[in-house]
């Protein structure tokens, strides 16, 4: 299989660092022209060098904007006018229980988690439709099946994400365009390493074996029974975002190791 993205222009949202990043190098190893976001332009800035280091061309450019705010989805449209993909990765979790989960906690991961999503489809997906071929993906996790009970309010930001990206898919029916939800579990990602930094420091182990005892001990019913690196998302987002998967659209589809237990 030959995945060959050359003539395609995909915008990453949340791709500084972790998934996003990871998705952004391999779209644009498979030939595409790659915009990386962010809030801030130093750090953006800072990962499109390290990005086009490693790939040793000038195939990624930074699109700097904060699009958990109406204005700055707004600002990044005016940055990236036209998109061939569209990654919907930008997002945030913070284990917090429900009783204490506030107001601001909710609407934070709503806002930044749904709505830019919302948004920026809603923006992009009629030039797609008028070319007759887009990908639009969004970048759920297997938290918006198992709602997970130390953070409910990201779980159901996440549903609200698969269940945006399956209708949107009815809706540009027949165009061309697709639009499906990439479900990762536990994933090694900066934001994990985050969470389980106090724990890493008191056992001395490696990340990826707490990471491991992490996923064992509180998603038991992972199959693989580790947490995914960030290249295995990356991969299936690339093949979802290729002329190859014209068939597969609607779609939520699993990087989560096997945890959801349904058919």
């Amino acid at each position: 299989m030959i995945i060959d993205l050359q003539g395609k222009t995909a915008l990453v949202t949340g791709s500084t660092e972790g998934i996003g990043f990871g998705i952004a190098r391999s779209l644009a190893k498979a030939g595409a022209g790659v915009f990386l976001n962010g809030r801030t332009g130093n750090k953006v800035d800072a990962a499109v060098d390290r990005l086009n280091g490693e790939l040793g061309g000038k195939r990624v450019k930074a699109a700097a904007a904060d699009v958990a705010t109406a204005a700055g989805c707004a600002s990044l449209l005016q940055l990236v006018p036209k998109v061939d993909i569209l990654v919907n990765n930008a997002g945030i979790f913070q284990p917090i229980d429900f009783f204490e989960a506030s107001d601001e906690v909710w609407d934070r991961h709503w806002q930044v988690n749904v709505m830019s999503a919302v948004r920026l489809s809603r923006a992009y997906l009629p030039g797609m439709i008028e070319a007759g071929w887009g990908r639009v993906i969004f970048i759920g996790s297997e938290s918006g099946f198992n709602i997970p009970v130390e953070m409910i309010h990201y779980g159901v930001s996440k549903t609200a994400d698969i269940a945006v990206s399956r209708g949107l898919a009815k809706r540009v029916a027949g165009t061309g365009v697709t639009v499906n939800s990439i479900l990762p579990g536990p994933t090694l990602s900066e934001g994990v390493a985050e969470m389980l930094k106090d724990e890493t420091a008191r056992t001395g182990k490696p990340l990826h074996e707490v990471a491991a005892d992490f996923v064992k001990q509180q998603r038991p019913g992972s199959l693989i029974g580790r947490a995914a690196t960030v290249d295995e998302v990356a991969n299936m987002v690339v093949y979802i975002a290729s002329p190859l998967a014209s068939a597969t659209t609607g779609a939520a589809l699993r990087v989560d190791g096997g945890i959801i237990d349904t058919l």
